[in-house]
């Protein structure tokens, strides 16, 4: 305990957390006067198990029951407690020794190695949880990345609309010169809600590719039901073997998952597929730093294989794969309000996800969804908008179209009442 006892009188200054070991003996940190988060380790090898790695071991400890967290406080409450201080000091409480680092930077590099079956395992990990448990805390649509929160007041369901209406205006989609519809790839289509949207709202043919079997097959029952599927087509296949060419190609939280290794391919075969005068919008998780690594809780149990890039990466590998960049937009902040509610809303299901899987896969859930927020809170994630072109005048002189083209779809679709009847529960 003397170890962990040492990190926590050094990190936690502001607020006050309450440790009650093993042994039932009592540690107090912070301020004596704030209300304090309360929390027991069950184990005598517990306190040791987090200090030698604090982000794995304080997962792992709560996942399988050793790090218990007192009510009427949760582990949300004790993630924003702890990591709220670790931004008030730095993050580098518990740097990583040199030769943790060469180990680090070698992981790393296996890692990222996302050859193609590799890949197609690594989705399945985190996206063939069934559909029902996505739809117990998703918006109805099932958009699984950030909502556009224009202000903090509005419900998830009008964020994750007024989301697509603000990827919808960065393609700037309109019929081609000779009248037909424009083309459209969406990389990495998720449950299909963005490619119906697309031609629904532009008029758009859409062809959506993606390595998670039941979110094609789902999508492509949506777009059966919506009588479109002429139009908006979902095939199970890696993004690498897609051929022909298309006017717009948009990927939404697909980037992550293609690992640091391959952004230049990534950005190859793009611009391969893309026409002359196309437009490409890659949406992803970024880092406002410097390129980092993905720490080992979420590395082993939710994304493994997953990296998230720093903008001089992404940059990186543009320039040298012929691109030219024609919009650059950070967004921040607005994946903490997403994940917020989607904790909210996690945790209002707790019976259900419980039933459908165990105790365990709940508490996990509750930990990443919680750590995931905390990174937007207080550490150096946002979200990018990279709009990539192969000539500078397919894009207007200012940005006034997006906003123009914004307004223009967010009041042909308002959010249905039925979801803020249900937000006001």
């Amino acid at each position: 305990m003397w170890l962990l006892d040492r990190m926590l009188r050094a990190l936690v200054r502001e607020g006050r957390l309450v440790l009650t070991d093993y042994d039932s003996k009592v540690y107090t940190y912070g301020d004596p006067a704030a209300d304090p988060v309360r929390i027991r380790l069950t184990q005598k090898g517990t306190a040791l198990r987090i200090a030698r790695d604090p982000r794995l071991g304080a997962g792992e400890t709560y996942m399988d029951g050793e790090l218990v967290i007192e009510p009427p406080h949760d582990v949300r409450d004790l993630v924003m407690l702890v990591m709220g201080n670790g931004a008030r000091i730095g993050n580098d409480v518990d740097a990583p020794s040199p030769l943790r680092r060469s180990v680090d930077r070698l992981l790393w590099r296996l890692d990222q190695f996302n050859h193609r079956a590799r890949s197609s395992s690594n989705v399945r990990h985190h996206y063939d949880l069934t559909r029902q448990f996505y739809e117990l805390f998703l918006d109805e649509d099932r958009q699984y990345t950030m909502g556009w929160w224009q202000n903090a007041d509005v419900t998830l369901e009008q964020a994750q609309l007024d989301k697509k209406a603000l990827i919808a205006a960065k393609l700037l989609i309109k019929p081609k010169s000779d009248g037909s519809p424009m083309r459209v790839l969406d990389i990495g289509c998720g449950w299909g809600g963005l490619a119906l949207y697309l031609n629904r709202h532009c008029g758009c043919e859409v062809l959506g590719v993606s390595l998670a079997p039941d979110q094609v097959k789902f999508a492509q029952e949506r777009a059966e039901a919506a009588g479109v599927a002429d139009q908006v087509r979902f095939q199970l296949i890696d993004y690498r073997d897609v051929t022909g060419k298309f006017d717009r190609i948009t990927s939404v939280g697909m980037i992550e998952h293609v690992g640091a290794r391959h952004f230049g391919e990534y950005f190859g075969k793009t611009f391969e597929l893309l026409a002359d005068d196309g437009i490409m919008l890659t949406h992803t998780i970024g880092r406002t730093g410097r390129p980092g690594r993905t720490d080992s809780w979420t590395r082993k149990h939710i994304f493994p294989g997953g990296y998230i890039p720093a903008m001089s990466e992404l940059i990186t590998a543009i320039e040298n794969t012929g691109w030219q960049l024609g919009d650059a937009e950070v967004l921040r902040y607005h994946y903490a309000l997403t994940l917020h509610e989607w904790y909210r809303r996690a945790v209002a299901h707790e019976r259900e996800i419980i039933a459908l899987y165990d105790e365990r896969l709940f508490r996990m859930w509750q930990f990443y969804l919680a750590g995931a927020e905390q990174a937007f809170r207080f550490d150096n994630m946002v979200n990018f908008h990279l709009q990539t072109v192969k000539r500078q005048g397919v894009l207007p002189m200012t940005r006034d179209y997006i906003a123009e083209e914004v307004a223009r779809l967010t009041a042909a679709e308002p959010a249905p009442e039925w979801h803020l009847a249900q937000a006001a529960e």
